[in-house]
């Protein structure tokens, strides 16, 4: 497999979420901002060739020129400025990185292999390398343009609380006709190969979507917009739905809704949406579906920590095996965007 570099989304503007009043991305956990876990783990990934943070560039700098950190690095290293949301930042990171681009970055020629760029967020600190590997095996597998983590409902379960009272974290998950799903923050995709790549972003922003008004409204724009809109409106509508039975305990409710929603024909809806070849890649240790969004989520991950991050190695030992740590890439090498 041809070494893939990886992008991790650490900007703080427009959808970014704020915990405790600040950007997450910094908040510490087991001695180190949430973001170093991220970049600590893409250094034992043997397919990851090389790792770009775009985000506060000055405020990143400060977290990585840490002499603790920056041992670690043995994969060529990146900080880029960060721009006006998450899509120009993953837009404009890719355009940084093609071949011969310069500072300002370049956009992708018809002679440009649409090679794979991995995407990730920067507030995942239970993601282990076996994760990150198992997804990016099995999404390259499926030779598509797009590939969506989901993480199994029962590869959750360690995070919820062991008695009632007890510190725990809930997930909403998807409620899909194969099962109970919740995406992670693990994305492989040829970027130049996604006609509509805006989308990515309304997607992104619309995601903690609870009242039916805000979704019934995006939606109706949707049809009216894009080829095969009644499709997506239909899937949209009915994951809602029975991710609302669900969350109201209504399990048999939830369960009849997502009879009605397979999961490649929701693939298949993005794919229409996105105008790309769109598929959901399935893996079953968890940890880079918990992500740190409020203020509970870190205080219950702040004392569960050490327990919680031996269990996801524990279990990704289980379900991966081991890997052989560093990358082909060769030494590390830091600075800002070229």
């Amino acid at each position: 497999m041809k070494a893939i570099p990886a992008i991790v989304a650490a900007g703080d503007r427009r959808a970014a979420k704020a915990v405790y009043g600040q950007s997450k991305i910094y908040l510490e956990l087991g001695g180190r901002p949430l973001v170093a876990h991220v970049v600590a783990a893409l250094q034992d990934v043997p397919e990851v060739s090389e790792v770009w943070v775009v985000g506060d560039a000055e405020r990143l700098r400060e977290v990585f020129e840490r002499e603790k950190l920056e041992r670690e690095f043995r994969k060529p290293f990146r900080i880029v400025p960060q721009f006006r949301n998450l899509y120009e930042n993953i837009w404009q990171t890719y355009r940084r990185m093609l071949p011969g681009a310069g500072p300002g970055g370049r956009d992708p020629e018809a002679a440009d292999e649409p090679d794979w760029v991995l995407y990730l967020s920067a507030d995942m600190p239970f993601a282990t390398p076996q994760e990150i590997s198992q997804f990016i095996q099995r999404s390259v597998e499926l030779d598509c343009d797009y590939a969506c983590g989901l993480v199994t409902e029962e590869s959750m379960e360690a995070f919820y609380p062991t008695a009632p009272g007890e510190p725990g974290i809930r997930m909403a998950y998807f409620n899909l006709r194969e099962g109970r799903f919740r995406v992670s923050n693990l994305h492989l995709v040829k970027p130049a190969r996604i006609v509509n790549r805006s989308y990515v972003e309304e997607m992104y922003e619309h995601r903690y979507q609870k009242q039916f008004g805000n979704i019934f409204g995006l939606a109706v724009r949707l049809v009216r917009t894009e080829e095969g809109g009644l499709r997506i409106l239909r899937y949209y509508i009915l994951i809602h739905l029975a991710g609302f039975a669900n969350r109201r305990g209504w399990r048999r409710l939830a369960d009849w809704l997502r009879a009605w929603i397979p999961l490649d024909r929701v693939a298949e809806a993005v794919s229409s949406l996105l105008r790309a070849d769109f598929r959901f890649t399935v893996t079953e240790i968890g940890g880079c579906a918990l992500d740190i969004d409020k203020e509970h989520d870190y205080d219950v991950a702040a004392l569960a920590f050490d327990s919680w991050k031996a269990a996801q190695r524990e279990r990704a030992e289980r379900y991966a095996g081991g890997l052989s740590a560093g990358s082909a890439a060769g030494a590390g090498e830091s600075g800002e965007s070229r």
